[in-house]
């Protein structure tokens, strides 16, 4: 139903907190899985760095921060790592998306 934003192989139980990538559960933080939640909800679509801050970090204002990056950093960490093809990618100048690209 409505409670899961699927990915790829990436499901994300968004009530119970829980993503698993394939067979493998990943262990995420508050923060990384609402930045990821975040990201799959809006899957397909580049995000600013702006936009994220707003929707995760509930700022609107950018103190010169670079929450965004390093929590993006940790995510391909955990959801990219080890794993055939990536689903966060950078759009430079732009921001990030998440999607499952075709090889």
């Amino acid at each position: 139903g409505g409670d899961t934003v699927e990915v790829g192989d990436l499901v994300i139980d968004v009530p119970a907190r829980r993503v698993q990538r394939g067979d493998r559960e990943l262990r995420l933080t508050t923060k990384e899985f609402d930045l990821l939640r975040y990201l799959a909800e809006n899957r397909g679509r580049v995000m600013s760095r702006t936009r994220l801050l707003e929707a995760v970090w509930d700022t609107t204002h950018d103190p010169g921060t670079n929450a965004v990056e390093v929590y993006v950093s940790y995510l391909r960490a955990k959801v990219d790592k080890g794993f055939e093809h990536p689903l966060i990618h950078t759009v430079r100048g732009v921001g990030y998306v998440l999607e499952d690209r075709p090889r």
